[in-house]
């Protein structure tokens, strides 16, 4: 396996906020996630586009994503070319006292990496359930859903991403400005939770 908690480069160092690097849960972020963007380009044009993925602690190194059989996506990154996959997770918008301190709790991962098809139909399948069952905890392929057929898994390529460089960012916690913690001060200060869009103060 490829050592993606090895010493950053320039591409992976936090240069904002360094004091947010948490490089060890790197791996944990990716397992929480549900959207990565992935970044190319092609060209001379650069693209970005947001992708359903599978990760799983047991392929740590390894990122899984699939398309249709005209996906620009699929077709370019086959060919191993650099790319960039990021998964964000926005877990609050805090707003301060002040303009300057208005902010947002997240967990953050950006991989670099390339990628190659998977031409094994029987890995295939499996990463396939695999990635059902991350998305969809409890569904089980033959009594939830019919197993994919090989003319199924043909139609719908799957590309395997090694992770070469990693590194995770996370922000938590309530606003931060200089006058957020005096109750006295003017304006309002707090948390908004996205999930609930209930306000904690």
């Amino acid at each position: 396996m490829n050592d993606t908690t090895a010493e950053n480069t320039w591409a992976t160092t936090i240069h904002q906020h360094p004091e947010r690097s948490v490089p060890a849960r790197a791996q944990e972020f990716l397992a929480q996630g549900q959207v990565a963007h992935v970044g190319f380009e092609q060209d001379g044009r650069p693209y970005v586009m947001p992708m359903l993925y599978h990760y799983s602690a047991k392929r740590p190194d390894r990122l899984y994503i699939h398309g249709g059989l005209a996906s620009r996506l699929i077709q370019h990154l086959a060919s191993g070319v650099p790319l960039c996959a990021t998964v964000t997770e926005l877990d609050g918008l805090v707003y301060s006292r002040d303009a300057k301190y208005h902010s947002a709790n997240y967990r953050s991962v950006m991989c670099f990496g390339r990628a190659s098809l998977l031409e094994d139909d029987d890995q295939k399948q499996a990463l396939f359930q695999e990635m059902t069952s991350r998305y969809f905890p409890g569904r089980t392929a033959g009594r939830d859903y019919a197993v994919a057929p090989k003319a199924h898994l043909d139609a719908t390529p799957m590309l395997e991403i090694v992770i070469e460089e990693m590194s995770a960012k996370m922000r938590e916690g309530g606003p931060k400005g200089p006058r957020d913690a005096d109750e006295d001060a003017p304006g309002t200060c707090g948390v908004v939770e996205p999930r609930t869009l209930r306000i904690a103060e």
